[in-house]
């Protein structure tokens, strides 16, 4: 199931120490968030090929989620959904940029929490929970991938902090 109607987003965007290219290779090849993400328990490849891209994210607390990409931008990003099998999915977008010699990751969630309600109803949950929490989230994600990239070694979990919907 998804879920278009997406009123709400939340995007984080993080220095890299690294070169895009470096980036680009890391973020999209199969299973790299066994190396880099904090809260990642395994990710494992259901298809990954020319055409495909989708992979199983199973969290700290047992919590598993499928990752479907629907775009492909060869060396700059992808957009896929997020969710468990079956069950509403959020919209989740990485992009690449770079300006001078600074490399930097983006990532934009457009969650399905409360996606179906009014903004007058979900305006102040989304705004004092949700929001912050995805925020802490992607900035942990994308810490994690600055953490590999930058030391060459796998990220220890809940590196960052403990995080209450996935740790």
């Amino acid at each position: 199931m998804v879920n278009n109607n997406y009123n709400q987003l939340v995007s984080v965007t993080r220095k890299i120490n690294s070169t895009k290219e470096i980036l680009w290779k890391f973020i999209s090849s199969p299973g790299y968030l066994n190396k880099s993400h904090p809260f990642c328990k395994e990710n494992n490849v259901i298809l990954w090929n020319k055409n495909s891209h989708i992979d199983e994210l199973i969290y700290l607390n047992n919590l598993k989620y499928i990752r479907e990409f629907i775009l492909w931008e060869e060396g700059t990003g992808y957009t896929l959904l997020i969710g468990e099998s079956n069950k509403e999915k959020s919209k989740v977008k990485w992009k690449i940029s770079s300006s001078e010699n600074d490399t930097f990751l983006s990532i934009t969630v457009y969650p399905y929490f409360m996606a179906r309600y009014p903004k007058i109803i979900s305006f102040l949950p989304y705004e004092l929970y949700i929001k912050p929490k995805l925020r802490s989230y992607l900035n942990s994600v994308i810490k994690g991938i600055d953490w590999y990239l930058g030391r060459g070694e796998e990220v220890p979990r809940n590196r960052f902090g403990k995080h209450a919907w996935f740790s």
